[in-house]
């Protein structure tokens, strides 16, 4: 049986910001690796480029908070396609701390913040109509 992820065990981080002791293992769950950032100074542990939105979702959305939650929507069903991926992270995050690194400019509305919410096990609204209790969650 397989322990409950916790919210403490998965930070997000800009690519932009340092690494930290406190990071745990660091992923880039862009498609795109950030630019300006060194590899040697990003300290990325695995990249989950197949996880990442698609490059039509991702031009679509355009980092554009309107579209936040018809992009949450899409972007679950594309991710919910490579679930021993998500395993794969649910598991690392089971035995740990991980940080789940992206580079939008935008904290509080990037892939990242999605792929934790399903890590966590929170619901994404199958339609944009509908509503979660975890709409807004970080």
């Amino acid at each position: 049986m397989s322990k409950r992820v916790t919210a403490q065990n998965i930070k997000l981080k800009r690519a932009y910001d340092p690494a930290g002791s406190s990071d745990g293992i660091r992923i880039l769950v862009d498609r795109l690796w950030p630019r300006g950032v060194r590899k040697a100074d990003a300290a990325i542990g695995l990249w989950a480029k197949d996880l990442a939105p698609s490059a039509a979702l991702r031009k679509w959305f355009g980092h554009d908070p309107a579209r936040w939650h018809e992009f949450r929507r899409r972007y679950s069903e594309e991710i919910r396609q490579h679930q021993d991926r998500l395993d794969e992270l649910r598991t690392l995050a089971e035995g740990g701390r991980i940080t789940l690194v992206f580079a939008a400019h935008d904290e509080a509305h990037n892939d990242a913040v999605v792929l934790r919410e399903i890590l966590l096990g929170r619901s994404i609204p199958r339609h944009p109509d509908s509503r979660s209790p975890f709409a807004l969650a970080p």
